[in-house]
């Protein structure tokens, strides 16, 4: 997602789309350690996205 994209989300909206990026990440952690990791890149993008959300939200505040 892009940052311009973000910030056109209202509150629930990016708390939700927040809440499923960590399950995502915890998902990934898991397969990292059953070495069934097909994108490993994709931890980088999911972490990205979160901190992207979490400024707009602090910049809500």
């Amino acid at each position: 997602m892009k940052g311009r994209e973000i910030r056109e989300m209202n509150p629930e909206e990016l708390n939700k789309k927040l809440q499923d990026l960590k399950q995502e990440l915890f998902n990934l952690r898991l397969r990292k350690n059953t070495e069934q990791l097909e994108n490993p890149r994709r931890f980088r993008d999911i972490k990205r996205e979160i901190a992207r959300i979490l400024t707009v939200l602090r910049e809500r505040e």
